[in-house]
């Protein structure tokens, strides 16, 4: 393995550990040769993970817990302190659904949804680099940080039926920019990925894999990039949101202004009249498609673009 792409001596905290894009995150960082911290729900799948990274040779800790509560976040930074000396990679993969129209929605399925992704982002993210800015401020420099959360296309599309889903992705890729852009004095690189996969969380809106062929929305497709993110040669990649399924990768623009509209008034400022004579014209459809939805990922399915560029 390339220098740039190996992760020796360098340790992981991946969370949702247990299943899924999780748990093929975890063995993908530790075949890249990271020591990982494994955190989900208690029960025997994460224990089962620990176990195959260890029959392999590698090693791997089991931290147990809600990523909502604080109290779990910092016995997983202990937990990488403790048994491997410090913390260089944070994975933040745990989550959960309750979907329902905005309409039905109560209030509790609404919290629940927001908590274990935003708020478990937010608490591992603010425990890490907290961590990393002392680390940085002891060796009068940056230190090696990486950050990977996991977002997801339902914030770029707009889903219809995961309003908390989507509101908590879209709040996911905004911290991950406001991670980025303030902790990168002190090494941090933080970047997302928006991911296509087939796992138990996602079954019943993808169906089944594919028999007898290679199944592209398959978490394993995923684990590269992630690992990757988490190595040296990734240095210069900082503040990104990345869709990732298959063969597919494909790096978001941030977003942009589409038109600007001047007051046309005396005192070229705004009056409900000169907001109707400049809005009016150009919003002339049935208003049941939303402007502010990103679609184009609809399509890479049917194309392959890579870091040097499409194919």
């Amino acid at each position: 393995m390339a220098d740039g792409l190996t992760l020796d001596g360098r340790t992981a905290i991946v969370t949702g550990a247990g299943n899924g894009l999780g748990r093929a995150e975890a063995m993908a960082l530790a075949g890249a040769g990271a020591r990982v911290v494994l955190n989900d729900l208690p029960g025997p799948a994460v224990r089962a993970v620990a176990d195959e990274i260890t029959a392999a040779g590698g090693q791997a800790v089991v931290c147990e817990g809600d990523v909502g509560d604080w109290a779990t976040g910092e016995a997983m930074l202990a937990a990488a302190l403790r048994s491997f000396g410090g913390l260089d990679i944070l994975v933040n993969n745990a989550g959960m659904l309750r979907d329902r129209m905005v309409f039905t929605m109560s209030a509790d399925e609404w919290d629940l949804v927001l908590r274990v992704h935003l708020r478990g982002h937010f608490i591992t993210s603010r425990l890490a680099t907290g961590y990393w800015r002392e680390q940085s401020k002891q060796a009068a420099g940056p230190v090696y940080a990486r950050i990977i959360n996991t977002s997801s296309e339902a914030f770029l599309l707009g889903s219809a039926g995961q309003p908390n889903y989507a509101a908590a992705k879209a709040g996911i890729a905004a911290l991950t920019v406001t991670t980025a852009r303030s902790c990168a004095r002190y090494g941090v690189r933080a970047n997302a990925i928006c991911p296509r996969a087939r796992t138990d969380m996602t079954a019943d809106l993808m169906g089944a894999a594919p028999q007898g062929a290679v199944d592209p929305l398959a978490p394993e497709h995923v684990a590269p990039l992630v690992t990757y993110l988490a190595g040296p040669a990734a240095a210069g990649i900082n503040g990104e949101v990345f869709v990732v399924h298959g063969g597919v990768a494909a790096v978001m623009d941030p977003p942009r202004v589409r038109t600007v509209f001047r007051a046309n008034s005396a005192d070229s400022m705004w009056t409900l009249d000169s907001v109707a004579a400049a809005l009016g014209p150009a919003f002339t459809g049935d208003g049941n498609a939303a402007g502010f939805a990103c679609e184009d990922t609809l399509s890479l399915a049917d194309q392959t673009i890579g870091f040097g560029g499409s194919r």
